[in-house]
This record gives structure tokens, C-alpha cells and sequence, in this order.
């Protein structure tokens, strides 16, 4: 079995990471992250594993390792945060963890005494915000599959409007459809944190986590287990703060709610601060201003977290109103936390007439998002070792890159179908509980 050695290692662990379903951009910071957080040892293995979700047995004869060593090398893996391993049909099934959500992610949740925290925040920061690049590859094609999605506050929402309010728009709803829940570090605050970013006075510790992801999340030390009760509360502090609640892009089975802030939150400040409208998907709501009763004080401008509220001075102004508030509908969440501060009632949440795509599942997010990405060949034939596999992950690389294959796959005609079809195909090779996940 060889083993690649020096910058050469970093370089293909880096390309495969990249090839995940989340794009990692080449640039010199990143080679800087991966070779503090994996050893030579465990990049090789990454290198070699399949791309999506394996047991032991599987693992082991794609990459030649010993079962025993594959353990031990695992055990570090996933520990860190690099591995994500779940237990489904009596047997754990491992796959490398993307950059987002994933690296980044697991290694600020982490306090262990052996990683520099301040070192590790800086490199993460320097990669991911230094530029625009990191937003550019995943969202500079116009992709409108993101990993996130904006669940709107139930209490901005208009009276007449919410009888249209479906469960999986419902932070509470969502946790009522778990039984496993764990609350962790927020990454991108403790980032902040660390260099000297942080302007806010919000607590770190309100990363909640659920079902299948609070699991892993738990029994590594990320997390620590909480009641429904603890998830409820923090949520109702999440209102009284004015924080955005994000959550999993999917309609069931969710893995996560952040309680985000505009100061800190990476995924905000793609969109404030980069101009990636797409970088989270919106609510089926958007924020409504009633001019009558809006007065212009400006509060809801300071509580929107993307700027997509501006208060312009009133010309000649017949009442004591001064100002008018105005909403950037190209890029507004549907979130409501503009709402929640609202005194007169003036603003609220009504539904969108813009259809908007929100998954089933994990497995349905995955396979768009990574068809959007080029990377679903990957997903498909995953391999890294089997000759077969390299040749069809080339052929239809080059097929989903075709424009008009793209866009019609995408479609609203032909999407549920190419889904369905990749479902049936799971089906037929004994791996069709991975569609439930």
C-alpha cells in the first residue's frame, strides 16, 4: 500500500475534500488548515476512502488498510470532527466530513487542550473571509441549493398568513419531530471571538443540535445533551435577542438550528458583506411594511441582519412621520426578526408568491446540491480506487456539465423525476435507508 508523503498529500486531500458536496477553493491558507488537523496517516486514509457513506468492511478493502488500524484511525477522525460516523442498521457508517458543514464547523465547536483554538479561528477566518473566493465557488453560479435555509419567527407572522404555515417551517415543530437533542459552541462566534470580531454580547454556547447529527455530536465531545425543554428555551431567547434562526436545508430529519447574529454569522455576511443573496435559501415567507401604520423610527433597519431594510427621509413630510422604510425584496430571508421589533405592528411575514425549493431530505439536498456543485459523479460512483468507478465519475462529470443536462435536471419539470430515479437506484443496491436519512 503507498502512502503519498509531503505537500503532495495535503494537495489530494485538499482536491478531495473540494470534490465533497461542498466546494473547498485551493488556496494556500487551506493547505495550512489541513496539515494542522490531519496527520500524514489520516489524510492518506481520507484520500482513499469513498466519497459517501461506508462501513468498515467496505472501507477497509477500497483503501487496503487493516480493519484493526482502520479503527484506531477512525476513532482520531471522527474525534476531531473530520469523520462523520452514524449508526444506522446495527453497523456505524463513516464518510469525510465536507468543509461546510463539517472542518470548519466541528473544529470551532471544539475546547480540547491539544488545538489551538486562536490559530485554527485566524486560518479559517483568512480562508473563508479574506476574499470572496470561498462564496464564489458555491454560490457565484447563481446555485440556489444551500446547506442552510431561513425559518421565519412564528410570532412576525400575519394572522391572515398563518393557517399557510407548514411543520417544517416551525423551529418548534422541528424539535418535536426529534428525540435526540444536544447544544454545542457556535463556530462562527467562537471564530470571531478569536480574532477580535466579535462586537456582540450573544453567549457562544446555542448551536442546537438534532436527532442523527446531536448523536455524533454527543458521543464526540462536541455537544453536550440537553432536554426538549433546554432546546425550547433557548429558542424563545433566540427572539428576545433578535437572532435569525437557520436551519437544515430540508423538510424533515433536520440536524441543526442556528440562532445566528449579523456580526458573527458567516453565512450572513455572505450575503451582507460579499453579496451572495444565495448563500442561504429564504423562508416561503418575506417581510411586508403596512405604510399606514409604519411611524419610520428605523428599528426594523437596525434589526435586519442582511441590510435589506433603508430608511430614506420623507420630502416634505405632511405628518410627523419623517421617514419611510423601504424592503430590498431580491434578497430579504423571510425571517421576521425585523418584525419582532416592530412596536406599531406596521411590519410582519406574508407569503411569497416566488416558489421556493426546500428538499425532502439530507439525501435530496446532497444530491442537488452537489449536482450544482459538479460534484454528484462523485456521490454516484465513489470509489476512489476502482478503475470502473474513476471512468464513470469522468463520463458523467463531463455530462452534468453540459449546460442544457444541467438546467433540465434542475428544472421544476424534471427535478422530482431525476430524484425519484436516484432513490430507486439506492433501492436496488440494498441502500435505500440512506434516502431516509
Amino acid at each position: 500500500m503507498g502512502h503519498l508523503v509531503g505537500k503532495d498529500i495535503y494537495w489530494e486531500l485538499g482536491n478531495k475534500i473540494d470534490n465533497l458536496m461542498f466546494s473547498a477553493p485551493q488556496k494556500e491558507v487551506f493547505y495550512d488548515i489541513l496539515k494542522q488537523l490531519y496527520t500524514h496517516e489520516e489524510a492518506d486514509l481520507i484520500i482513499k476512502m469513498p466519497y459517501a457513506l461506508s462501513d468498515i468492511d467496505r472501507i477497509a478493502t477500497s483503501t487496503g488498510y487493516d480493519k484493526k488500524q482502520l479503527l484506531h484511525i477512525l476513532d482520531g477522525l471522527t474525534s476531531k470532527g473530520l469523520v462523520i460516523d452514524i449508526f444506522v442498521n446495527n453497523a456505524y457508517y463513516y464518510t469525510p466530513s465536507p468543509i461546510v458543514v463539517g472542518i470548519f464547523e466541528f473544529t470551532m465547536m471544539r475546547t480540547a487542550v491539544d488545538l489551538d483554538t486562536k490559530k485554527m479561528a485566524g486560518m479559517f477566518h483568512e480562508y473563508m473571509q479574506g476574499d470572496d473566493a470561498f462564496y464564489a465557488k458555491n454560490f457565484g453560479n447563481g446555485q440556489k441549493i444551500s446547506v442552510m435555509r431561513s425559518l421565519p419567527h412564528q410570532e412576525s407572522i400575519k394572522d391572515a398568513e398563518y393557517v399557510e404555515v407548514l411543520d417544517y417551517e416551525k423551529a418548534t415543530a422541528i424539535v418535536d419531530m426529534v428525540d435526540t437533542y444536544g447544544i454545542g459552541i457556535c463556530s462562527c462566534r467562537h471564530k470571531k471571538l478569536h480574532v477580535d470580531e466579535k462586537t456582540c454580547d450573544i453567549p457562544l454556547d446555542n448551536c442546537l443540535t438534532l436527532g442523527i447529527a446531536a448523536d455524533y455530536l454527543i458521543r464526540h465531545n462536541f455537544a453536550k445533551q440537553v432536554s426538549k425543554t433546554e432546546i425550547l428555551e433557548s429558542l424563545s431567547r433566540s427572539k428576545e435577542l433578535g437572532l435569525v434562526l437557520n436551519s437544515d436545508n430540508v423538510q424533515r430529519n433536520h440536524r441543526f438550528i442556528c440562532q445566528c447574529c449579523k456580526c458573527c454569522c458567516s453565512t450572513l455576511q455572505g450575503i451582507s458583506k460579499f453579496g451572495y443573496s444565495n448563500t442561504i435559501v429564504t423562508s416561503t415567507f418575506i417581510a411586508e411594511i403596512d405604510d399606514a401604520t409604519c411611524v419610520g423610527c428605523g428599528k426594523c433597519a437596525k434589526a435586519c441582519p442582511i441590510e435589506a431594510i433603508s430608511i430614506t427621509p420623507i420630502k416634505n413630510p405632511q405628518t410627523k412621520k419623517k421617514n419611510d422604510a423601504c424592503i430590498d425584496e431580491t434578497i430579504c430571508l423571510g425571517c421576521g426578526v425585523c418584525a419582532l421589533k416592530c412596536k406599531t405592528g406596521a411590519l410582519g411575514l406574508v407569503k411569497r408568491k416566488q416558489r421556493v425549493i426546500h428538499p425532502e431530505s439530507i439525501f435530496e439536498r446532497i444530491v442537488l446540491q452537489s449536482l450544482e456543485r459538479g460534484t454528484l459523479q462523485n456521490q454516484m460512483f465513489d470509489d476512489p480506487g476502482k478503475i470502473s468507478h474513476k471512468v464513470m465519475r469522468a463520463i458523467l462529470g463531463a455530462f452534468f456539465k453540459i449546460t442544457p443536462v444541467h438546467r433540465a435536471l434542475m428544472s421544476d419539470a424534471l427535478r422530482s423525476t431525476f430524484l425519484k430515479s436516484m432513490e430507486t437506484g439506492l433501492t436496488v443496491q440494498g441502500k435505500g435507508w440512506l434516502a431516509e436519512l
